[in-house]
């Protein structure tokens, strides 16, 4: 009997496959396993260890199944392969055109509700939104926030409004197409900026893992040379739309703390805090008041 006619259940199917993956490399083999056996069943994770567990695997599972491990040994990332990701306990849809939100950024959403406590109606950008989760989770955590998010990418957008839509931000999330600032007026000001901005140096792009560098927009990685190249534009040009008393609040790449706090330093409007460390004790965000 060949691998293909013997009959599975569920269990054995996802116990089969998540020790296959490990031989593989991957890297989170069991989890992979169940969120794509999971989404390929069309229910929940926990749903795979009650009653389903001992159910026979059908042939239409196993094929589906089967797609989506190959599409994932080729390198796909899951959140590309079930259409979804989670983002400070929020479910987000996700595309190829965005990219894929890591935990390390909920740390800009942190920063900024904590600093928007006392504010009735802080106003938020998101500079560079993508998915919208930062806009998306700020205006879900702050319920009085009027946030806008830009990008300059439109489908990009477009996928951002499903997600303020599922969750029920939409009126209160103004989204502008454009790049950096240049789709708001002149006298558009806000009380506290994010961004997660590309930081990846150009010349180390072909060094990220293949799931980033063959599948996630190139866009939303290149930081140019040295990974600087949208992090000065940003930071320069936030200078006339944070009202003083305000915050440009920036999620940068690990290594690059040193250079990018001299950055932020030499701007004299900018009172720069201590650097933010992510949940791995990693530097990860800069917050900068404005003067």
């Amino acid at each position: 009997m060949t691998i293909d006619e013997k009959i599975w259940t569920v269990g054995e199917l996802l116990n089969w496959t998540a020790t296959y993956l490990a031989q593989q490399g991957i890297e989170h083999p069991r989890l992979d396993a169940e969120v794509l056996l999971a989404h390929a069943s069309d229910c929940k994770r926990i749903d795979l260890y009650g009653l389903r567990f001992g159910e026979q695997a059908g042939d239409e599972l196993r094929r589906r199944y089967k797609d989506l491990i190959r599409r994932r040994l080729e390198g796909c990332p899951v959140a590309y392969l079930v259409g979804r990701k989670e983002f400070f306990a929020l479910e987000l849809e996700v595309t190829p055109a965005v990219l894929i939100p890591r935990p390390d950024s909920e740390l800009l959403v942190v920063t900024c509700l904590e600093l928007s406590r006392r504010l009735p109606q802080p106003r938020i950008l998101d500079v560079g939104t993508g998915s919208g989760n930062l806009a998306v989770a700020t205006a879900h955590g702050h319920k009085g926030s009027q946030v806008t998010a830009i990008d300059a990418s439109s489908d990009a957008l477009a996928v951002a409004r499903r997600n303020a839509d599922k969750h029920g931000v939409a009126d209160r999330i103004r989204f502008l197409h454009g790049d950096l600032f240049a789709a708001l007026a002149p006298r558009d000001n806000f009380d506290f900026i994010l961004s997660n901005p590309p930081y990846i140096a150009r010349e180390d792009l072909d060094k990220l893992p293949l799931g980033v560098r063959a599948y996630e927009p190139r866009e939303a990685l290149d930081g140019g040379s040295g990974g600087f190249a949208v992090f000065d534009r940003l930071s320069t040009a936030a200078r006339d739309h944070v009202v003083p008393g305000g915050y440009l609040i920036i999620e940068i790449g690990a290594p690059q703390e040193t250079p990018a706090r001299a950055r932020l330093a030499a701007l004299p409007e900018f009172e720069l805090d201590e650097t933010l460390r992510d949940f791995s004790g990693h530097p990860r965000v800069l917050r900068a008041r404005r003067l």
